[in-house]
Parts: C-alpha cells; structure tokens; sequence
C-alpha cells in the first residue's frame, strides 16, 4: 500500500520588475513560509523560498579543556614598575 502526502503551500507569481520594486515585501512573505515564483516575459526565472530551519547545537562547558597552552609561562605576570614605564615609552 502506497500513500502520498500532499503539502499544499501558496506560491506567487511575480514579474522581475516587480520583485525588484519589492524585495523586502517579498522576502518576508518568503518568511511566514510563502514560495515566490519570478517570472521574466512568464517564464519562470528563479523561486524564493523559506530557508530550511536549522536547529542551533548546544555547546558543552569544558569541551576545550587542555587545548590551549602558553608559550610564555610569564604571559600572565603583573609587569614590574621598569616593564610598565618601558611599555608606556613604546620601548617594550
């Protein structure tokens, strides 16, 4: 037994003047899920359709744990008063 499932979705028909003319009108009627058919001397040139939806992975906490190292185990250290003075002439 064989069954066929039938999406019914509105599709518009519109001149490329038109599209042009309209194109933020179109794109959010494309949005709420219309397809938009655009025609050149009705014949159609391209379709606007709603983008698939893609559900955003959730991310796990300490994923990146031991990936990164420091070359320079002194990277983090507060700077000395001569390191400082030195960084602030542009010597540093």
């Amino acid at each position: 037994m064989m069954t066929h499932i039938c999406y019914t979705t509105f599709m518009a028909n519109v001149k490329i003047a038109y599209a042009k003319a309209h194109l933020p009108e179109l794109l959010e009627r494309v949005a709420q899920g219309e397809r938009i058919v655009i025609s050149r001397y009705n014949t159609p040139m391209a379709e606007l359709v709603p983008a698939p939806k893609t559900e955003k992975v959730q991310r796990k906490f300490g994923t990146g744990k031991g990936k990164a190292m420091l070359i320079d185990p002194r990277a983090l250290d507060p700077m000395t008063d001569d390191e400082a003075e030195a960084f602030l002439q542009g010597r540093y």
